[in-house]
């Protein structure tokens, strides 16, 4: 069980912080003291960030792109998956590959991504599982 009265302590004493810091002896640290370099996180706490950020990706599309819906399963797949790896700003950048999904060009929209400096920068895998989702939807 854990003690509001302990939680309330703890967060005056570590503070709250949102993003990576360095404490006082120089440990990654995150959140309410949480230590990074020593602890890092769970396979539940990393699952739950995940999820997380597939949310916010795909808020992002529906924002922005509300067209990406009425993609086959597997195309929005590959649209998360892009907004996930670039961020949603970075995705938008690909105006032309972003058209060519948009108007069912299945090859240009690949051929966009194949490329992009975005296929030299990440494994070459992850290019060949995201073109074939927008090839084969």
């Amino acid at each position: 069980m854990t003690d509001q009265s302990l939680i309330a302590l703890l967060r005056r004493h570590e503070g709250l912080r949102l993003h990576p810091y360095r404490d006082s002896v120089g440990k990654l640290t995150i959140g309410v003291g949480r230590n990074l370099d020593d602890v890092g996180i769970s396979e539940s706490e990393a699952l739950m960030l995940l999820g997380n950020d597939i949310t916010r990706a795909q808020a992002g599309l529906d924002r922005e792109l509300p067209w990406w819906r009425g993609l086959s399963a597997g195309r929005q797949i590959a649209l998360t998956d892009l907004a996930f790896n670039m961020g949603f700003q970075g995705l938008l950048t690909f105006r032309h590959t972003l058209a060519a999904l948009a108007q069912g060009d299945w090859p240009e929209a690949a051929q966009g991504l194949k490329s992009s400096l975005w296929a030299r920068q990440v494994h070459a895998a992850r290019v060949a599982d995201v073109v074939g989702l927008i090839e084969g939807g």
